[in-house]
């Protein structure tokens, strides 16, 4: 010990050495901060060994930034307030974490009011006793100082070796970069999570990440005017498609249930997959609600998502506005712009309680920030359900089964009417992690491609888990009184995956085309409506867009009050025209345009030489899709509903905290007393936690042989008596 005093002592004494020094310990205070207060969720010896490096290639820079400085009092001042800015900076985010579950943004610190407002007189107990780590340094320098051990190095350091370490911290951060792309491909341009940039480049970078975002979004923001709604207005009047009278108003005062099917697309439903001359069938609970009467299904219904995956998804369903052409709308605007989304739409109309119910971690895509700007009442994120192991969970969250068991406990406390979506993650790319011990059983398709052969079984998984949730709607009494909507987000077989596919689902890998990709996009969209008795499969063709009107017409609202781009999938005046993200792209009934080619949507023949006719309607089709796009853009971007007034009371984000939200819907109970509409309370203040039952794969099929147990069909997915 006495030689490494001594040893710091003496490196303590060049300019050099301090900066080292002073490197290190921020170094090891940030390493603390990561796996101490933060939850970056680091998984394997690759993420681990990115997060430990990070702080190096930004700290090099700023603290070496001081070494270029010849006058020795100012070096050595200069060196300590960068050195104290970083350690600054890293508390701060420390003990904001603990009580936001994000890290400081550009937005946090010009919004110093609300961060207040949030934390209020409960800041004092954000303190730990190890935050003594933070400050333990500053107790040691003030010591060396004073015992006068630390000497000032007259000599100035030689311009050229400063330039020097600033290009090895250059070098550094581009290694670091590249191996953070490879961890997570398009990190920066799709902007996961905030989460994902800390684990992946450090805190100083995502405050120059976010620096940028913000920056971006303050142009685009700062550029538009009130007359710029005057088009979108005209746009929103003239393409508003009347509510079909056999359904609006159906589902009015009922409860909203969204299931969101992660990865799931539309050729799942009804396929069978064959291993051995057996059939396996791979969604028998969902494939049942599909032809079901008392389902509105929609057989053409399409993704349209881009680099926001689903955060796109999300953002459409949510407000029936596209996300962007590059990058997440949710990262980039979510948390900021003013919105009119479902679950505040809802709760002006019709006292609507809303939450998310999600196995993941609530900064991915923004989501802790979004939902407070959509209106959700609560959000149970992963902090509020079992803690994740290898045995319930993967990368991307809690398994389904798992997530859905430990909502419950959430959902019988929401008082009614609610407004509520499940998010599932199982059936997540690569189709191979998510499924262990009794839930393996299911058979694997034989491809060379090892994620689509583990989709099928991920996919069974996932309607596994549905149907175990549907039984626990029907024992609880809550199905007769809901509209429970599935869809799936985006594709799960990438365009580069699908010649493989090709021939599992009646195809030729040779002839497979670029129309067949187009076709691919298809994802489920079911509306389950308990006691309907007209309801079918629809083919018309629609999207993402369009599943918010389409909701509210079946609620008895009126979408033409909001500044929404879809239509109702059920009007007679639906256009059909699906926009796709990628300029010039569409699907219509007669025509498809994918990958700057031209198609007839019927026979999927390639248009090469198109007459005057069809190229007027083709020019008229890309006009429309061009229209709506831009439409919906110049509200995102511009932030035009702040402008907006439409009687919807302004929404003030401020006022949600997704803090000890069960401790909030019980204290809610009590207050409501005997006027409380929550499940719980209706059932005589008993849990309903014991009515969830889902059954692993072995526990329903007896067995774990890959390819030796056919699924059978509905009845061997039953969990209770209530089956469907």
């Amino acid at each position: 010990m006495k030689k490494l005093i001594d040893y710091v002592k003496k490196s303590g004494q060049t300019r050099l050495g301090f900066v080292l020094i002073l490197l290190i310990i921020y170094w090891l205070k940030t390493l603390w901060a990561y796996y101490v207060d933060f939850n970056l969720d680091t998984q394997g010896v690759f993420q681990n060994f990115i997060a430990i490096m990070n702080p190096l290639p930004v700290g090099i820079l700023l603290l070496g930034l001081s070494l270029y400085i010849k006058n020795t009092k100012v070096f050595y001042s200069v060196a300590m307030i960068i050195y104290i800015i970083l350690s600054v900076w890293l508390f701060s985010n420390a003990v904001y974490y603990r009580e936001f579950s994000d890290y400081i943004s550009i937005s946090t610190i010009m919004a110093t009011s609300s961060v207040s407002a949030g934390l209020g007189e409960a800041a004092l107990k954000l303190f730990r006793l190890w935050d003594i780590v933070y400050f333990l340094d500053f107790i040691i320098f003030g010591i060396l100082v004073y015992r006068k051990l630390l000497r000032w190095d007259k000599k100035t350091f030689h311009k050229k070796s400063s330039f020097a370490i600033t290009a090895l911290s250059v070098m550094l951060f581009s290694i670091n970069l590249f191996l953070a792309e490879i961890d997570r491909p398009e990190l920066l341009t799709r902007g996961f999570s905030n989460t994902y940039i800390v684990r992946a480049l450090g805190l100083p970078a995502f405050l120059g990440y976010n620096a940028n975002q913000t920056y971006n979004a303050h142009k685009d923001r700062s550029g538009a005017t009130a007359s710029d709604l005057e088009p979108v207005k005209q746009y929103i009047t003239e393409h508003y498609a009347q509510p079909n009278d056999n359904y609006f108003g159906i589902a009015k005062g009922r409860n909203v249930i969204y299931l969101h099917l992660e990865s799931l697309q539309q050729f799942v439903i009804d396929y069978k997959l064959n291993v051995n001359g057996v059939e396996y069938e791979v969604t028998p609970f969902l494939n049942s609600l599909y032809h079901s009467s008392s389902t509105l299904a929609f057989s053409n219904f399409f993704n349209q998502v881009k680099a926001g995956k689903t955060s796109d998804a999300e953002t459409m369903i949510e407000t029936s506005l596209f996300g962007l052409n590059q990058g997440s709308f949710m990262v980039q605007y979510g948390g900021s712009n003013t919105q009119q989304a479902a679950p505040y739409i809802l709760s002006q109309n019709g006292g609507y309680t809303s939450a998310v119910f999600h196995g993941n971690a609530a900064s991915f895509w923004n989501r802790n920030n979004t939902y407070k700007q959509w209106g959700y009442n609560y959000f149970f994120d992963q902090s509020y359900f079992s803690k994740a192991t290898a045995e319930n969970s993967f990368q991307y969250g809690l398994n389904d089964k798992i997530m859905f068991a430990d909502s419950i406990q959430y959902l019988e406390h929401l008082q009614q009417p609610f407004y509520t979506k499940f998010i599932t993650v199982s059936n997540h790319y690569p189709y191979t992690t998510s499924l262990i011990g009794d839930e393996i059983g299911f058979p694997l398709a034989n491809t060379d491609d090892e994620t689509i052969n583990g989709y099928f079984a991920t996919a069974n998984y996932l309607d596994a888990s549905i149907k175990a949730f549907f039984d626990y709607l029907k024992a609880t009494g809550l199905y007769e009184n809901s509209v429970i909507v599935l869809y799936g987000d985006h594709y799960g077989i990438s365009n580069s995956r699908n010649p493989d596919l090709a021939p599992l689902i009646g195809k030729d890998s040779q002839t497979w085309s670029d129309f067949d990709n187009a076709m691919m996009q298809r994802v489920p969209y079911m509306i389950v409506v308990p006691g309907m008795t007209n309801g079918g499969i629809f083919d018309t063709y629609g999207g993402e867009i369009d599943a918010l009107p389409t909701l509210e017409h079946l609620l008895g609202i009126k979408s033409d009050n909001y500044l929404q781009v879809g239509q109702d999938l059920l009007s007679s005046q639906h256009s059909q025209i699906v926009a796709l993200r990628t300029a010039g792209s569409f699907i219509t009934p007669k025509y498809t345009s994918y990958e700057g080619k031209i198609y007839y949507t019927e026979t999927g023949l390639e248009i090469t030489n198109p007459d005057e006719t069809t190229q007027k309607e083709i020019d008229a089709i890309k006009e429309a899709t061009a229209a709506q796009l831009a439409t919906s853009d110049a509200i995102q971007t511009g932030d035009l509903i702040r402008f907006f007034d439409n009687g919807l009371p302004a929404l003030d984000s401020s006022q949600y905290n997704y803090i000890d939200s069960l401790a909030a819907e019980i204290a809610l109970e009590n207050k409501l007393g005997t006027q409380s509409t929550s499940l719980y309370s209706k059932n005589g203040n008993k849990s309903t936690i014991e009515l969830f039952k889902a059954p692993s794969y072995l526990e329903l099929h007896g067995s774990t042989t890959a390819t030796s147990t056919p699924n059978t069909g509905t009845s061997s997915t039953s969990t209770s008596s209530n089956s469907q």
